[in-house]
């Protein structure tokens, strides 16, 4: 499929947005990536996602980036199987990239190919997948200076601990022995060329040597199962892990629960715990049933894959 050069970046500069979204939009452009104005910005959006992205576009254009964007029902059918050649291409020349979209089931894919991109290429990539309105108007207007701060002292804390200890009230009682060869990573919404980071920003994160125990998820569960079921706080899924691999899963919403089982069950790894986190972005307030902001949330989350 043939797109014209330039024919998304002129459609979304004549879009019309809600200006309650140039707050964020600007936070995003001007503190979380430091964008200049002599620097190459790649941008990817969907359909759904076209009014945020063009809020976006124009804090770009406001600072005179050179840009490219990029919608992605344009270039091939959802949901993604792979990244089309286009935007690798583009990519390839980008200093700034920001992809926001929202999420389909089995795209991951295609996000690890743009991934590896950003990450051999070192571009400052802002991840802002299912970025939503509500997302934008709260997560996205934090002082992001203030969470750095709160998120360096809180990763210098856990750089020194070796085992950490997680209970709720509502049953969780988790374990996480942590490898001290293993590193901490700091995403705290200031996106370097050395980690891209997802924005709303805020949380510290590594993989852990090994995690033992329950965890009862009463917040919201990653990826495309978080569009589908949002907050989880009426039917929670509750999971038990032992050496670092998932064993149970059990909620009084079947349905979540089959979905969750055989999205852990995709590879040989889709059940291993690859990564252990704490959400540093106090400013928010509540879970909202939107992993992209909600994982900031300061308390402990985990996330199951290949580290």
């Amino acid at each position: 499929m043939n797109v014209p050069v330039g024919q998304a970046n002129q459609l979304l500069s004549k879009l019309q947005f809600d200006p309650e979204l140039t707050p964020g939009a600007r936070n995003a452009v001007q503190v979380c990536l430091r964008i200049q104005p002599g620097e190459k910005v790649t941008i990817i959006t969907d359909e759904a996602t076209k009014e945020i992205a063009a809020s976006i576009v124009h804090e770009v254009e406001t600072l005179g980036a050179p840009s490219r964007v990029w919608i992605l029902e344009d270039l091939a059918p959802r949901p993604l199987i792979n990244l089309p050649p286009e935007i690798v291409e583009d990519l390839e020349m980008a200093h700034v990239s920001i992809f926001a979209v929202q999420a389909q089931n089995n795209e991951l894919h295609s996000r690890m190919q743009m991934t590896a991109v950003v990450n051999r290429r070192k571009i400052r990539h802002a991840h802002m997948v299912n970025i939503n309105h509500q997302i934008m108007v709260e997560g996205m207007r934090a002082d992001f200076l203030k969470v750095d701060r709160i998120s360096t002292k809180v990763v210098e804390t856990v750089r020194r601990a070796k085992q950490i200890r997680a209970k709720t009230a509502a049953g969780t009682d988790l374990i996480a022995n942590l490898n001290p060869s293993y590193h901490w990573i700091k995403t705290s919404g200031i996106i370097s060329p050395d980690k891209w980071g997802n924005l709303p920003g805020g949380e510290v994160f590594t993989t852990p040597g090994e995690v033992n125990g329950t965890f009862v998820i009463d917040g919201v569960v990653g990826d495309w199962l978080c569009a589908k079921f949002g907050s989880v706080r009426e039917n929670p899924l509750t999971i038990r892990m032992k050496n670092n691999r998932l064993t149970e899963a059990h909620s009084n919403n079947h349905e979540l629960e089959d979905d969750f089982w055989r999205y852990t069950h995709t590879d040989e790894n889709s059940d291993r715990v690859g990564e252990f986190a704490i959400g540093t972005n106090i400013e928010l307030k509540d879970v909202i049933g939107q992993i992209l902001q909600d994982e900031k949330f300061p308390g402990v989350h985990i996330a199951f894959g290949n580290p």
